[in-house]
């Protein structure tokens, strides 16, 4: 496994350009480390923790998000989101990385004497002009988080479902005590076109609460009934997983 890997598709995109007004975050980079039981969990907690966060965090003030799997589809898994204004920031973000030795050593010895997990998916989100800005806020306990990917059959359906979401659906979550903190599009990455969102929970049974009540709420049934007869059904898939934020992720 090379470095760039933990910036996920950092070295294999080779983009450096993308103009940008301001510093918002325009994309995120979403990497699925797939694990096997044994020691690859607690050595790569270990790494990111105590190496990659840490250097992390002297030269990129981008959202971090850290996440292992409770329900997904493979488990153990650890899964990470990192925020960027550009994509020529993201570039330079993976340039420092794979130039700085206590990384680089700290990764010999993480793969010593096995590999640090068991396959790697790796997708680039430009995200959604309604999509809020990550806040970083102190938090009493991790929250749990859901990561939703709705799988449009074509790219002119996912301009509907993007207006559904601009529109009213957005209003309906936050109503019912849906808070997503990004929502993006696949620009790089495996069943688009799709639209990406990920929802914080304080547990399984406020999930619970807050999706019976939207998915009984009148308005989303009259929104939903509306978008159908506009542009046919819109979601033909969807992939639900739902994750822990770690103890020293930045965002918990």
């Amino acid at each position: 496994m090379h470095r760039r890997a933990f910036v996920g598709a950092l070295g294999a995109l080779g983009l450096a350009q993308a103009a940008t007004t301001d510093n918002r975050t325009h994309f995120y980079v979403v990497e699925h480390m797939k694990l096997k039981n044994g020691t690859e969990l607690p050595r790569l907690h270990e790494f990111f923790s105590q190496t990659l966060l840490p250097a992390l965090n002297r030269i990129h003030t981008g959202p971090k998000i850290y996440l292992e799997a409770m329900i997904a589809s493979h488990t153990p898994q650890l899964t990470v989101v990192y925020g960027f204004s550009s994509l020529e920031e993201m570039w330079g973000l993976h340039t420092k990385v794979m130039q700085d030795e206590a990384i680089a050593k700290s990764m010999q010895a993480l793969e010593a004497s096995e590999p640090a997990f068991e396959a790697l998916d790796s997708s680039l989100l430009e995200a959604a002009d309604f999509s809020p800005e990550i806040k970083l806020e102190p938090a009493a306990a991790p929250h749990m988080f859901e990561l939703r990917v709705y799988h449009a059959p074509t790219w002119r359906q996912l301009g509907f479902l993007l207006d559904r979401f601009r529109g009213p659906e957005i209003k309906i979550f936050h109503r019912v005590g849906i808070h997503p903190v990004l929502y993006g599009t696949t620009v790089i990455g495996a069943n688009s076109p799709n639209l990406v969102y990920l929802i914080p929970f304080a547990d399984l049974a406020a999930r619970e609460k807050a999706w019976n009540a939207f998915n009984a709420d009148p308005e989303w049934q009259k929104v939903r009934k509306e978008s159908i007869d506009r542009g046919g059904q819109l979601v033909t898939a969807n992939d639900i997983a739902v994750f822990k934020a770690t103890p020293y992720s930045p965002i918990r």
